[in-house]
C-alpha cells in the first residue's frame, strides 16, 4: 500500500503538459469476444509506455466501474501523444486498426477520449492525508504551505511566479 503523506501537499509539473482521458464502455456484455480484445489492448500499451519514458507518457491510472473502464494519463506534450498514436511500430495503431475491423460502429463496444492541453501554471490541486496521486505521480509533490497554501497561490506557484516565498 502506498505511503500516506500526512499533511497538505500539492503537485506541479514543469512546463506545459497534456491531460488525456481515454476509455471504453461495454455495451453488450455477453459479446465478450468483441470487448475482451479492446479491454486487453490498453494494458499492453501502458506497459510499453512505462518501459519507454522517451515516448512521453508521465503517468497513467486505470479506473474500473463496469460497464466503463477509463484511464487518466499525463503526457509531456501533444506531440508525444500524437506520435505514439500514429506509430506503426508501437502497440496503439495496430490495436486501433483491429478495433475498427472487429467492432467499428456496430455498437458492441464504445470508446472515447478527451485531450486537454494544460499550459504551465493553468492548474491547481491539493491533497491531504493521501499517498502521491494523479499529478503527484506525474510531476513533483510540494508542501501546500506558504506560497502554495490557497488555490490561487498554487496557480501562481505552478506558473513559476510565486508570491510570498
Amino acid at each position: 500500500m502506498p505511503k500516506i503523506i500526512d499533511k497538505r501537499i500539492c503537485a506541479e509539473i514543469d512546463g506545459d503538459f497534456v491531460l488525456f482521458l481515454i476509455g471504453m464502455r461495454v455495451n453488450r456484455p455477453l459479446k465478450f469476444w468483441k470487448w475482451g480484445p479492446v479491454a486487453n489492448a490498453m494494458p499492453k500499451m501502458i506497459i510499453e509506455l512505462s518501459k519507454r519514458p522517451e515516448l512521453g507518457m508521465l503517468h497513467a491510472r486505470t479506473h474500473f466501474g463496469f460497464p466503463d473502464i477509463f484511464l487518466v494519463q499525463y503526457w509531456r506534450s501533444f506531440d508525444h501523444l500524437e506520435a505514439y498514436a500514429r506509430s506503426r511500430e508501437l502497440e496503439h495503431l495496430p490495436a486501433w486498426q483491429a478495433f475498427n475491423t472487429s467492432v467499428g460502429s456496430n455498437g458492441d463496444v464504445g470508446i472515447w477520449h478527451e485531450t486537454y492541453l494544460i499550459q504551465n501554471g493553468a492548474y491547481e490541486n491539493v491533497y491531504n492525508n493521501m499517498p502521491a496521486f494523479g499529478m503527484g505521480l506525474a510531476g513533483q509533490v510540494r508542501d501546500a504551505t506558504g506560497a502554495r497554501k490557497e488555490a490561487r497561490q498554487r496557480m501562481q506557484a505552478a506558473s513559476g511566479h510565486p508570491q510570498g516565498e
